[in-house]
């Protein structure tokens, strides 16, 4: 049976380094010299016979041999991290962390609420909220720097070790202002010279509609692309038009009749997903999912 007389601070010092691109800014990191880094360096790359870094005119770049090691290093980094949460955190949840990613505009109507009484019944529970594009919260994940995302579909990820669960349908909807009269308007195709607000043209849900414009032969003449939900209630409100928007985003504004809804055509649906690895999910976000959500995992 082979067995590694390695000194495993080595394989720490080469994950700083790879993760700080740059043996100086490994160094700062762990308040120590520039030569004591190069040094745990040379000695790893003698210890496994093969050069782990090259140089090259923008600093220091992971050679086959290195990307090769760095895998598994991550893997088994993120490991004990995970392991060193699973010892601290226990049942009662007196202690721990949980971090998740999530868009905003899905935020701001899906968490904050469950988010809320799950502070208030474990208020010793370090939370993260993070809020970036679908790509950015999948390498997030990968690298175990949340312990969840919640985006709305499609969230694709070929990682056979990350499941996508779909745990919801919402509703789209065209919004207006309630001081604006929309009476004339009772189906899609009322809305060819109508002002419209949609999201930015390659998002899911613009594309969905612009498949249902396309079936029912409808062109929209008047448009103003808007890349964010939030900015989409903002100009709804500022009665610049009608916009097509999530109707749970304005749930509170229909209900006090500050904004109203277009009856038309069925529209398409967006659906969410929970996308997580198994392996790494901590008693943390394991009970925040089974007692807000009724997610088993």
């Amino acid at each position: 049976m082979y067995k590694s007389n390695t000194n495993f601070n080595l394989y720490k010092t080469f994950y700083d380094v790879v993760i700080c691109g740059s043996i100086s800014k490994a160094a700062n990191m762990n308040y120590t010299s520039q030569p004591a880094i190069s040094r745990s360096i040379k000695t790893l790359e003698n210890e496994l016979n093969t050069k782990l870094f090259i140089r090259t005119k923008k600093g220091i770049e992971l050679t086959d041999k290195g990307k090769e090691l760095f895998f598994y290093v991550e893997q088994g980094y993120n490991s004990f991290l995970t392991a060193e949460r699973s010892i601290i955190e226990d049942k009662t949840l007196s202690k721990g962390k949980l971090s998740i990613g999530i868009p905003s505009h899905i935020a701001t109507f899906y968490l904050f609420d469950s988010l809320d009484e799950f502070h208030k019944k474990y208020p010793n529970i370090e939370i993260t909220i993070i809020s970036k594009s679908t790509s950015a919260l999948l390498d997030l994940l990968r690298s175990h720097e949340i312990d969840f995302m919640i985006d709305s579909e499609p969230v694709k990820a070929l990682d056979t070790n990350i499941t996508i669960k779909h745990i919801k349908n919402l509703h789209n909807a065209f919004i207006v202002s309630s001081e604006l009269d929309i009476s004339n308007i009772k189906s899609l195709k009322d809305l060819e010279n109508t002002a419209v607000i949609l999201p930015i043209k390659g998002t899911a849900n613009r594309s969905d509609l612009d498949d249902l414009l396309l079936k029912n032969k409808v062109n929209l003449n008047n448009v103003l692309n808007i890349h964010t939900s939030e900015l989409i209630i903002g100009a709804i409100k500022r009665k610049l038009g009608i916009g097509y928007v999530i109707k749970e985003l304005v749930k509170e504004e229909l209900n006090h009749g500050y904004l109203k809804e277009v009856r038309v055509e069925d529209l398409p649906k967006t659906g969410i997903s929970l996308v997580y690895i198994k392996d790494y999910i901590t008693d943390s976000p394991r009970t925040f999912l089974k007692e807000y959500y009724n997610i088993e995992i």
